[in-house]
């Protein structure tokens, strides 16, 4: 790995990150997603991963596919085969979402046996992995419990939940929190040296314009992202079992629409500069100076012609981050391929380094982005550079 690839990670091979679309989940129409398919990364795995070399990547996020895996009380793994194939051959370290919102279609999300059922998949998963892999492995147990959370609580984008889920977002939580947990003893039962890697969006919520009053308000809605990691390391709800050994590493996800206001859900504007934004670094120390665990950035990007200036902004915000003492370990490009709608399979958002066009065969071909890696490259030499080495805190 050259210097010109950005920062030397301690826990990684590498500073940069591709993360391949995993969701599995049964969208707002009824009809069940499968990204990894529809992408067709689970039939050009190979391929995918030897290209990601020449751009300097060597870790990726995949998600295990708990529906496909689990059926009628057995397992059958050839869905994961492939990878870590794949992985063995190219020397690719994988950073394993074991759920990525999908469940088996008989499992209810908020029933006392989606934890015992996850705890049992994922201990099965765990040695499935270690006896075809001796790479250290990295899980990431539940995939953004927050954002679970919320799309099941207060919208209908994880369908059947729109009914049922309505206003019980702390029992929610608490039951994700628990399953992941008992998924993390699972896993180390298996394989003492995993890392555990916990994602979740970070945000930034401001009152409206003119509506002091709902400052506080504001500020509750801000804070809630703390609430799953608080839960883990055991500093709230304490009878779930909480532990700061549970919080190993955070990964924090951030995209241009993470700022809004209270209320009005207007966004705070990235690509119109809105000077109420609070800066990334500042996130990222926030969150630092709270846990005092290794961080990456676990998802990032942008869609169209906004996605090279976009990278170059998170590569100068983690500059500064890693100035001021913050052990961030890593970038993940999210998604590092294109990737369709989740609600419109028409539509794809242009937001990877690789687009996917479809040729005769509809075999999707993965053609580069030219200006996006010029960019990316530009963002990999600055934190190449000595003024982005991290600075350990006094």
């Amino acid at each position: 790995m050259t210097a010109d690839y950005g920062p030397n990670p301690s826990l990684f091979k590498s500073y940069w990150m591709g993360g391949f679309e995993g969701a599995t989940h049964i969208n707002s129409t009824g009809k069940r997603l499968d990204m990894v398919a529809s992408t067709q990364h689970d039939i050009h795995v190979d391929s995918d991963y030897a290209m990601l070399r020449d751009v300097g990547i060597q870790v990726v996020r995949e998600s295990v596919r708990w529906h496909l895996i689990e059926r009628g009380g057995q397992f059958d793994f050839s869905s994961l085969l492939p990878m870590l194939r794949a992985a063995n051959e190219h020397g690719v370290q994988i950073n394993w979402t074991l759920c990525h919102y999908g469940w088996p279609d008989d499992l209810d999300l908020f029933s006392p046996a989606f934890v015992h059922r996850f705890e049992r998949f994922v201990g099965e998963t765990a040695r499935f992995i270690a006896d075809h892999s001796n790479a250290e492995p990295f899980y990431s147990p539940i995939n953004e419990i927050s954002f679970i959370c919320w799309a099941i609580c207060h919208s209908s984008t994880m369908y059947p939940y729109a009914s049922h889920g309505k206003g019980r977002d702390n029992e929610l939580k608490r039951q994700l929190v628990r399953a992941a947990i008992a998924a993390i003893e699972a896993v180390w039962e298996v394989d003492p040296r995993a890392r555990i890697v916990h994602v979740d969006p970070i945000i930034h919520v401001i009152a409206p314009l003119g509506r002091p009053d709902l400052e506080e308000a504001a500020r509750a809605t801000r804070n809630s992202m703390y609430e799953s990691w608080d839960m883990l390391r055991g500093s709230r709800d304490e009878d779930l079992g909480g532990d700061p050994k549970y919080l190993d590493i955070i990964a924090v996800n951030y995209y241009h629409s993470n700022q809004w206001e209270y209320l009005t859900n207007d966004r705070l504007f990235w690509h119109l500069k809105d000077p109420r934004r609070l800066p990334l670094h500042c996130l990222l120390q926030e969150v630092y100076e709270r846990y005092r665990v290794p961080m990456i950035i676990g998802e990032t990007s942008h869609v169209g012609v906004g996605r090279g200036e976009w990278i170059k902004e998170i590569a100068a915000e983690a500059c500064k981050a890693l100035q001021l003492g913050v052990p961030l370990e890593g970038i993940c490009l999210y998604p590092i391929i294109d990737r369709t709608d989740w609600d419109n399979d028409h539509h794809w958002h242009n937001s990877g380094l690789w687009d996917l066009e479809p040729d005769q065969n509809r075999v999707l071909r993965r053609m580069i982005n030219e200006p996006y890696l010029a960019d990316l490259q530009e963002a990999q030499r600055l934190l190449a550079q000595e003024e982005c080495k991290y600075r350990p805190p006094d």
